[in-house]
């Protein structure tokens, strides 16, 4: 796949991905999803081209993609084994909110390992009993001189067994009761004492992507690990930077759903019913026209997410509008391949009984699709969107 809107070298970046999905990714994703097996090699193969620094800066090592670039490869990367995109979409995250918000000091100390993937990133926000309701958290900061001493429980943490650095949201003790609770995000690398896995989670799907309970017991942070310095700021940059979030995760549901049409349109030119393989009967001709529909309109919708992103607008509800779509389509695109196929559909050898499984994750991940819902009914009242939207008094 070629962008006209991209260089040479940012197309030439995405081909080398293509390459790399086809040759070294594909052929093996159901061995190691059959067997369990964690793909070390190939996340070893991911550090060498790079692919931990999408979102770093070049200055620090990273490749420095442009928003739509970066879209463009985690599309292609999800295409080939959703699992990988996986790996690498929330440590995008904590990159971009480093380098978009860091202290200099923090930047040179945590992005060129970012780059490499000697740190690998990881979210702690969602605690046991507050889900999408941030603001309820109960991981506290206390001020103690020269640190913080930090308490905190964070539940559903992506990647958080492998992750050595954990962007994590905290809040700090009011100083009165009519002060203002303030929320800060926290740089915790997991070799602090007291920071401890307790728990392991076994999901219906991508069971190769660790999600685990992270406890904080009393961990001495250094203040030099406020990010950006300023306390009070934590959710100004969290949700600036889940833009990001919800942009990959959004074209990573765009790569699953190209692949789940992938393998409905090989299965049907293959399957043989009444004399004619099944793609020349209409009931599935509708069916593939409707799944191509969703993919590209998916894929327009996130692709003007990153757009915006690039040009630097802020963009809180045209990206929760493109992972809420994308998210609902690729669901709806997996279990339509899974009727493509019949009953095959439902046998684990064929790829569209684990795309129809992962692909209801994206629908939960990076905000519930209703908190989505919400963001766009909330910002869809103001003067630009109400300008984007076309909208008249």
């Amino acid at each position: 796949m070629k962008f006209i809107q991209f260089t040479s070298e940012e197309n030439e970046i995405i081909s080398t991905v293509e390459r790399f999905i086809e040759e070294r990714v594909r052929p093996n994703v159901m061995v190691f999803e059959r067997d369990n097996i964690y793909p070390q090699q190939i996340v070893d193969e991911m550090k060498e081209l790079g692919l931990f620094g999408i979102a770093v800066p070049e200055e620090f090592g990273g490749l420095g993609l442009r928003v739509p670039v970066f879209a463009a490869v985690m599309e292609v990367i999800a295409r080939g084994w959703t699992t990988l995109a996986a790996y690498l979409n929330s440590h995008s995250t904590v990159a971009h909110a480093i380098k978009a918000y860091g202290t200099e000091e923090q930047k040179e100390k945590y992005l060129p390992g970012l780059a490499t993937g000697e740190h690998r990133g990881a979210l702690c926000l969602t605690e046991p009993g507050c889900g999408s309701d941030l603001q309820a958290i109960r991981a506290l900061a206390s001020d103690e001189g020269a640190d913080y001493r930090l308490t905190a429980s964070k539940t559903y943490v992506t990647n958080g067994e492998r992750a050595t650095l954990l962007l994590t949201l905290v809040k700090h003790p009011k100083q009165s009761a009519e002060e203002k609770t303030k929320f800060s995000l926290l740089l915790v690398e997991k070799s602090f004492a007291q920071v401890q896995v307790t728990t392991t989670f076994h999901k219906m799907g991508m069971g190769l992507v660790d999600t685990v309970q992270i406890e904080m017991d009393r961990v001495a942070v250094p203040k030099a690990n406020l990010l950006g310095g300023i306390e009070g700021k934590g959710f100004h940059y969290l949700f600036e930077s889940l833009e990001i979030g919800r942009i990959a995760i959004g074209i990573s549901a765009v790569g699953l759903a190209a692949n789940a049409l992938s393998e409905a349109l090989r299965y049907s030119s293959e399957r043989v019913t009444f004399g004619v393989t099944i793609d020349k009967h209409q009931a599935i001709q509708l069916k593939l026209a409707d799944m191509a529909t969703k993919l590209v309109t998916a894929r327009l919708l996130t692709m003007e997410a990153a757009w915006m992103k690039e040009r630097g607008g802020r963009c809180d509800m045209i990206s929760a509008m493109a992972k809420l779509h994308a998210s609902d389509a690729a669901l709806e695109i997996a279990h339509d391949a899974v009727k493509v196929h019949g009953g095959a559909g439902y046998i684990q050898e064929y790829a569209v009984e684990r795309l129809y499984r992962e692909a209801l994750l994206y629908t939960i991940g990076e905000g519930t699709n209703d908190i989505n819902r919400i963001v766009i009914s909330r910002r869809m009242t103001g003067d630009e969107e109400r300008a984007y939207l076309g909208l008249v008094r």
